[in-house]
């Protein structure tokens, strides 16, 4: 990715090295998710029943040493973010709409958020409550070594699928899933929940649609963002982590549904053409 020289955003909360206080769970997606994703990345599940404080107040900056290595990765987040500010900014200016735009909170080992407290293990996750997306700048590493999937446009993949669920938040999608997720058995929950994750890998593969127009991709980057979809698919983590599938349980999706949607999304480059929701081939 040609990302070198490119607008960074703004909109950005330093919290590294500022500690988060205890880990629970919450979020868009309720707290079954969460605790499903943390135990499959390797989490204790003892520490979700810790209680989580207030978030530290927006744009407080931390005031730890400087890691040459983790302030490229974060210079690279803040362009990659830049971009998706972009991309969905003229999208909905087309529809006549005004894109509020996300906030990235950078974060180690623990991090406040409006969905409660969570822990590196989580992730990176989108809080509908407050509107931001949080990363461990450490998971990129994880990526590379524990996922197998290496290149920075696998990591664009990462920042992009969590912006994704923040459009889904404008265009009301996640407040309905919520609604909808209560008046459900936990196996249908879950099927919402991976239908929403499949949407939010669509609409990252719209961004990277448009990113190419932009003349900032180069050769490979795709297949690097395919590779990440297909790594954190759920058939793919289960069978790593506990040796065998159970597709009920699915939160996020398999490999190859994920890697195919957000294929789909760039293909395309057309929102309209991404609703998991009404369709029975995932």
């Amino acid at each position: 990715m040609l990302w070198r020289g490119q607008r960074q955003s703004d909109n950005v909360e330093d919290r590294r090295g500022m500690g988060g206080g205890g880990l629970a769970i919450g979020g868009g997606l309720g707290g079954i998710v969460l605790l499903v994703i943390a135990l499959l990345l390797g989490a204790d599940p003892r520490e979700l029943l810790q209680q989580s404080g207030e978030a530290p107040a927006a744009g407080t900056q931390s005031s730890r040493p400087v890691n040459p290595e983790e302030e490229e990765l974060k210079q690279f987040s803040l362009t990659v973010l830049a971009s998706t500010e972009d991309v969905w900014g003229d999208l909905f200016q087309q529809q006549g709409q005004r894109y509020r735009k996300p906030t990235l909170v950078l974060f180690t080992d623990q991090v406040r958020s409006a969905c409660g407290a969570a822990g590196t293990a989580v992730g990176p996750f989108y809080c509908s409550g407050d509107e931001k997306l949080y990363l461990d700048l450490s998971f990129f590493k994880e990526l590379q070594t524990r996922f197998r999937a290496p290149g920075d446009f696998a990591e664009a993949y990462v920042i992009a699928h969590e912006v994704g669920h923040h459009v889904q938040k404008l265009m009301g999608t996640m407040d309905r899933v919520d609604a909808a997720r209560g008046r459900m058995t936990e196996a249908e929950a879950n099927q919402l929940s991976v239908r929403l994750e499949l949407q939010a890998d669509f609409l990252a593969g719209v961004w990277a649609h448009y990113a190419q127009q932009k003349g900032i991709l180069e050769a490979g980057d795709i297949e690097e963002a395919l590779g990440a979809a297909s790594a954190v698919g759920d058939d793919r983590l289960q069978r790593e982590g506990q040796g065998y599938v159970v597709p009920d349980s699915f939160t996020h999706g398999s490999s190859a549904q994920r890697a195919r949607w957000f294929r789909k999304g760039f293909e395309t480059g057309d929102v309209r053409q991404g609703d998991t929701f009404n369709t029975r081939d995932l």
